[in-house]
């Protein structure tokens, strides 16, 4: 079948935001095949062009999260650089920015006015806690959302404080989420000639992770008391993480598979056991079952060798996979879940691939990232038609801003 052209080609992207929420919804925006131009504010840009390992002036941080996206600098302090993000919005379909509340709307950039100047405009606003209610005016970052949404107290051992994952779990899931619905509101636009405005937080899209407790707690308010269970899961048995001779394994066994484990373990009478029979049952004896399990696996020279035991009976079980493990792992290779780009400073850099496939379409490779305002030019004369003597004017007034220092490398892909 042959590839369709990109399916957000013509979708222009004005990109104020920064970190990483707004950012990876402006990213699969391009991916995608929307025209995505990032703002950037000062010579120094994103703050995350600082983070992570830094080569030949780019961070594999900014790269990750900024890739396949144009670079606009512009000094939005200035009353002519301000004005040119006045002329660029009747020109854009989307807005993305993920400022404290309020700030865009200070720098004179906020919904009412920019609607003003394009109707049809649709804009998303992503922060920690939204833009209404009293939590609003909260700045902050990922964990913040966690620990509101009652999704950090819940992380940990029993005995123990919540924990702080490695990850950016609610960032990256907002902007996905973010990306989601500035598509469904352009598909709405397109029905009904009106844009709209989008308020995405981290603390709704933690909140939404919930997927057992909330109603449970409210059709029984007081009667559960509901706590961290370390590597177990708190509903069900065996269900959870198992130490093995040299790592550890996931064990998530449902009631009509608990004979197929007591078969992979040679103990089929297991399954009849009266600590073990129902799921509550298990339950109940947990820690019984998880030490009886453990010796179990302690029996195999490894990991990888219990894993194909278990999986000879179909239980469902998976080892525990360290990052360099699973970045090497075929099957994510094949997918490009984990995908290679060439990273000026870096060479060959391994980077998280999209989250979901399409039949018809092909995302980019060849994957780039600019330095502040790199794509000055190339921007305001695709976009705004401008000459190069306005834009020298530009850069005369102050309004456009760009990076100090521009590699060989970057010199040589601009000629």
């Amino acid at each position: 079948m042959t590839k369709q052209e990109p399916m957000l080609q013509g979708v222009r992207v004005l990109d104020f935001s920064h970190y990483v929420a707004g950012p990876t919804c402006t990213r699969i925006l391009a991916e995608l095949g929307a025209y995505v131009i990032k703002i950037e504010r000062s010579p120094e840009g994103d703050h995350v062009r600082r983070l992570g390992l830094m080569a030949d002036g780019i961070s594999t941080y900014y790269f990750q999260h900024n890739h396949t996206k144009r670079s606009l600098g512009v000094d939005v302090r200035c009353a002519a650089g301000l004005e040119l993000l006045y002329r660029l919005v009747p020109k854009v379909d989307v807005v993305v920015e993920n400022f404290a509340p309020g700030v865009i709307g200070a720098i004179g950039l906020g919904y009412e006015k920019l609607s003003a100047l394009n109707p049809r405009l649709v804009m998303c606003s992503i922060s920690v806690a939204g833009q209404s209610g009293p939590l609003s005016h909260k700045p902050g970052y990922d964990y913040i959302g966690a620990a509101y949404a009652g999704v950090a107290d819940l992380l940990g051992e029993p005995d123990r404080p919540p924990i702080v994952p490695t990850m950016a779990i609610g960032d990256i899931s907002t902007g996905v989420a973010a990306a989601m619905a500035v598509g469904m509101a352009l598909f709405n636009r397109e029905r009904t000639g009106h844009g709209q405005l989008i308020d995405a937080s981290l603390l709704d899209t933690y909140f939404h992770m919930h997927e057992f407790m909330v109603p449970v707690l409210s059709a029984r308010p007081g009667r559960y008391q509901w706590q961290r269970s370390g590597s177990q899961h708190p509903t069900a048995s065996p269900y959870g993480i198992y130490r093995c001779r040299n790592g550890y394994l996931l064990l998530i066994v449902q009631q009509h598979e608990m004979e197929r484990l007591a078969r992979a373990m040679g103990t089929p009478e297991l399954a009849k056991d009266p600590r073990f029979v129902t799921p509550k049952a298990r339950l109940k004896n947990n820690q019984a079952l998880k030490e009886i399990i453990e010796r179990w696996l302690d029996g195999f020279a490894d990991r990888d060798a219990a894993v194909a035991a278990l999986e000879a009976e179909r239980v469902p079980c998976a080892p525990v996979l360290g990052l360099e493990e699973a970045m090497a792992l075929p099957h994510l290779r094949q997918r490009g879940t984990v995908r290679r780009a060439d990273c000026p400073g870096f060479g060959e850099l391994g980077l998280p691939g999209m989250p979901v496939r399409f039949s018809n379409y092909a995302y980019p490779t060849g994957l780039k990232v600019s330095r502040v305002g790199e794509d000055n030019e190339v921007v305001l004369r695709e976009i705004l038609e401008l000459s190069q003597t306005e834009i020298a004017g530009l850069y005369d007034s102050g309004a456009l801003l760009r990076a100090a220092v521009v590699s060989e490398s970057q010199k040589a892909r601009r000629a």
